[in-house]
């Protein structure tokens, strides 16, 4: 498939947009049936990754170049930025887990299968580890769907499971090659999750990638939908606001840990971002959380 006016949306059929901080999504192909109708045209998501699993029925699936026909149950991960679409007969159906990658680059150390390549895997193998990838996909859901206190950090890990499972079942993956920009383009978003904390220079970036600084900015613009400085720099917003948000830790050792070595910096950054400084952010997010939480207990 061409990357030329490739559509990219939110969920299929809605306009991109910013993802929260640890944004995670789970939804079946059927509930956006009125959007498809059987047929998800070529289409990528910037920053965001999926695991679909089929549950029921047949069809086709496209990631980039390749095209299989598949049977349930099968199961694919695709990273941000990988064209992907599908045909379906009807009855078909999927589970579909997604998950920004900001969310994902903490789950990425606790899972077996490497998050920066698409992964196909169809046919029914040891019928086992299908049962069993197929049970944790539907935790998730239902995880998901019931909305308990804890969820934000059961879900993660759930998730690394079974990214950890699709790995177990690649004796039947499909090898995919995607376009060498969004190849650099993952390369890049690892090197940056490892090394944002250590203020490296963009020229780092590119001696450590072997590229040039004309190929790596088009990559980071294509994949992670800005130029490499400022992608680093959303790293380490999204990685405070995780403190922020998860943590008890002041503003001042959260600015240290995200790669600041002035926090009033890092408090002129935030709030330029924000819109906020960082204190007043996590109080309100804090309290909007506590607010929704009684809203969803009282229903």
């Amino acid at each position: 498939m061409s990357q030329t006016a490739i559509p990219e949306f939110f969920v299929y059929g809605e306009p991109a947009r910013a993802l929260d901080v640890g944004f995670l999504h789970v939804e079946t192909v059927q509930a956006r049936a009125s959007v498809h109708r059987g047929r998800v045209l070529a289409h990528k998501h910037p920053q965001m990754a999926q695991i679909t699993f089929w549950t029921s029925g047949s069809g086709v699936y496209r990631i980039e170049d390749k095209t299989w026909s598949f049977s349930a149950p099968t199961v694919s991960f695709i990273p941000s930025g990988v064209v992907h679409g599908f045909d379906i007969e009807q009855g078909t159906d999927a589970i579909v887990v997604s998950i920004a990658d900001a969310a994902l680059a903490a789950i990425a150390e606790h899972s077996a299968l490497p998050l920066d390549q698409p992964v196909f895997v169809t046919g029914r193998g040891e019928v086992a580890l299908w049962e069993r990838h197929g049970n944790m996909i539907k935790m998730i859901q239902a995880e998901y769907a019931e909305a308990q206190a804890g969820m934000e950090k059961i879900l993660p890990a759930l998730v690394a499971v079974a990214l950890s499972g699709i790995a177990r079942l690649d004796a039947q993956s499909h090898a995919v090659t995607v376009p060498a920009t969004v190849a650099l383009g993952g390369r890049l978003r690892r090197l940056i999750d490892r090394h944002f904390r250590d203020d490296w220079p963009v020229e780092r970036y590119v001696e450590e990638l072997g590229t040039t600084r004309h190929l790596l900015d088009k990559a980071a613009h294509q994949v992670l939908g800005s130029g490499v400085r400022q992608a680093i720099g959303e790293r380490r917003l999204v990685e405070a606001k995780r403190l922020l948000l998860f943590t008890i830790r002041t503003v001042e050792d959260i600015a240290y840990e995200t790669g600041f070595n002035d926090p009033a910096y890092f408090s002129r950054f935030f709030r330029q971002a924000v819109g906020m400084a960082p204190a007043m952010w996590r109080r309100e997010r804090l309290g909007r959380a506590s607010s929704e939480w009684r809203i969803a207990s009282s229903e």
